[in-house]
């Protein structure tokens, strides 16, 4: 029987460049999707798959992740005054959601680089990687669907989804065998590849499961590109070693990380809401497209 996984880890040390000049000063997690920060949705979804111990990795400038999770004294003692408990409650909720760690990834050298951070933290143990900016709209939590099969198999597990066409290129491609429905045993993947030489058109999205063996594979993985070292090259280094796993999401991912797919996912929350939906749907309507 696997070890079951209680820890998860969130590279957040990244720059943000694509949403300059919004991230100049604050961090590409804190934007709001609606009303909520994109790293809030994913602590959440780890929390709901039964993790309870979060190590979020960070970089300089990244002081407001910290303030959000904390507790904000003055706010809550406002907040009870004026007699609003819900949003007292909601408020406080937020710095209890679990038990929450921080370290500095002192230079943005890759994912790879960002993940191995994580090894005093993980010590022996399996844990989740996530990704923040990946918001994975799912009836049963991403994360889970991906523990069930760590379960069974006993082997690291990474997230995929299908993608249609030439945009393949912008991603890690998995060549792999269908085990059972939606879960592959991966032969090989290819960072980026040209939509020609792509092996599948199955995409390799931000939520991974990881065997603590992965500190090993990072260390012995050379830098690429721009001096990084790559999580998808420490993760064919340890294929050759061990088993590798990969889910088809059942859900909706949206690359939250980039404008439009912001906005899509504005839009697809928005419409979600009890408190916002039928009217800003009605708004959509009015619109002259």
């Amino acid at each position: 029987m696997a070890q079951t996984i209680r820890k998860a880890v969130f590279p957040a040390a990244g720059l943000g460049t694509r949403f300059l000049p919004a991230t100049k000063a604050s961090p590409k997690e804190m934007l709001p999707l609606v009303d909520k920060p994109l790293i809030q949705y994913s602590i959440e979804e780890a929390v709901s798959a039964g993790c309870d111990s979060i190590l979020i990795i960070t970089g300089r400038d990244k002081s407001a992740i910290e303030n959000h999770f904390d507790i904000s004294f003055e706010l809550e003692q406002l907040l009870k005054e004026k007699g609003k408990n819900d949003l007292f409650e909601q408020v406080r909720a937020i710095s209890d959601i679990a038990k929450i760690s921080y370290t500095r990834q002192k230079q943005a050298l890759g994912l790879g680089h960002a993940i191995y951070q994580a090894k005093d933290f993980a010590g022996g143990d399996p844990f989740a990687a996530l990704l923040a900016d990946d918001i994975v709209d799912a009836e049963k939590p991403a994360l889970t669907q991906m523990i069930d099969v760590f379960e069974r198999y006993d082997a690291p597990v990474i997230a995929t989804m299908q993608v249609e066409g030439e945009a393949i290129s912008r991603f890690g491609v998995i060549d792999a065998d269908e085990v059972e429905p939606g879960v592959f045993k991966i032969k090989d993947m290819i960072e980026k590849p040209a939509f020609e030489d792509a092996p599948s058109d199955l995409a390799i999205i931000g939520r991974y499961i990881f065997t603590p063996d992965i500190f090993d594979a990072i260390e012995r993985t050379a830098p690429g590109a721009g001096g990084e070292i790559q999580i998808t090259d420490a993760m064919r280094l340890l294929l050759k070693e061990r088993p590798f796993y990969a889910v088809k999401l059942d859900g909706v991912r949206h690359d939250a990380g980039d404008k439009l797919g912001f906005l899509i996912a504005t839009v697809q929350y928005a419409l979600k809401r009890d408190d916002l939906g039928d009217a800003f749907r009605a708004y959509l309507r009015s619109l002259e497209l």
